[in-house]
């Protein structure tokens, strides 16, 4: 153990998934189709969000940030993903496997308060409408959004960090198929106490209580929408939060069920399938959450065709 204090492995083996050649070719095909369904999608949000002036309002500030932290996100993995399957090269250096695990955690974190944020901006619209306008000013709404963006950024950089610096020395085969945090812990030859004390209260600060947050904000949207005497109104207050709930349903669902569930033998597969949830479909399937039900992102989307028809006509 002494010896290995002082050295590491210089590289890593991503082992990914465990499938048959033709098995290979149809994960390769699903992961492609997947990264380029989300990029699309969501770059189709953000210019929607820049280009129509109704969209110009609190709600879709924070939806116009969560596709990008969407992008980045899918962008971190999928394609070394991708090359692994393509090139059979499972290797990665150590500086790329702890920059991966840097901007994992970033973008993911910045995801989970960017949904906090939009949870607290769907509370203030249906609660206290009448103060929307003075309380998600401008001013506010984008300091809760650099905030959510710089949580991320210091608190990854701080297990990129101790990532870095723990000794790597009976194994350099990653049994997932990115750099994740959980496993690279459980191969590093120190001891993990103080890592897990660490682990535990992050878990705590930035998965419980963003995840609380939300869910106490829903108990009081839903309150108030049941003290709504028109059908209609309450069928317009519930449908201006739908798109965002199931969101964080996607989101968190996977991520509770793989950490409450019991290990067993299987449960390295099991994660990583898990892991292609929240890392991969809950990114592509956003766009199409907040697009096929919202009349906003609907209407922008025909103004935007008519202009480009328009514009073609005049050429």
């Amino acid at each position: 153990m002494e010896n290995c204090t002082n050295s590491t492995v210089k590289e890593f083996s991503i082992l990914a998934f465990y499938t048959s050649a033709s098995g290979q070719i149809a994960l390769f095909i699903g992961v492609l189709l997947m990264y380029l369904m989300t990029v699309i999608g969501n770059v189709t949000i953000i210019t929607l969000v820049c280009l129509v002036s109704q969209l110009h309002t609190s709600m879709y500030f924070f939806l116009c940030n969560l596709s990008s932290a969407d992008i980045a996100y899918v962008s971190v993995t999928l394609p070394k993903l991708l090359s692994i399957t393509a090139t059979k090269n499972h290797k990665i250096s150590f500086q790329g496997c702890i920059t991966q695990l840097y901007f994992l955690l970033l973008f993911g974190q910045a995801e989970i308060f960017i949904l906090t944020c939009m949870a607290y901006d769907r509370y203030v619209a249906i609660c206290k409408p009448l103060l929307y306008t003075v309380i998600m000013r401008k001013k506010v709404r984008f300091t809760m959004a650099a905030t959510s963006w710089l949580i991320g950024i210091f608190n990854s950089l701080l297990y990129a960090i101790i990532t870095s610096s723990l000794p790597f020395c009976y194994s350099n085969e990653i049994d997932h198929f990115f750099c994740d945090l959980k496993t690279l812990n459980m191969l590093s030859a120190s001891d993990s106490t103080g890592r897990d004390i660490l682990a535990g209260v992050q878990s705590v600060l930035i998965g419980c209580l963003p995840y609380l947050f939300i869910v106490v904000s829903y108990i009081f949207i839903i309150s108030t929408i049941l003290k709504i005497k028109s059908s209609n109104g309450r069928h317009k207050a519930f449908s201006s939060c739908t798109s965002h709930l199931t969101t964080v349903i996607l989101f968190y669902g996977p991520i509770i069920f793989l950490y409450m569930k019991p290990e067993s033998d299987h449960s390295k597969e099991d994660d990583k399938l898990l892991s292609v949830i929240y890392v991969a479909v809950v990114p592509m399937l956003n766009p199409l959450v907040y697009s096929l039900r919202n009349k906003d992102v609907l209407n922008a989307m025909r103004k935007v065709k008519l202009y480009l028809k328009c514009s073609y006509h005049f050429k």
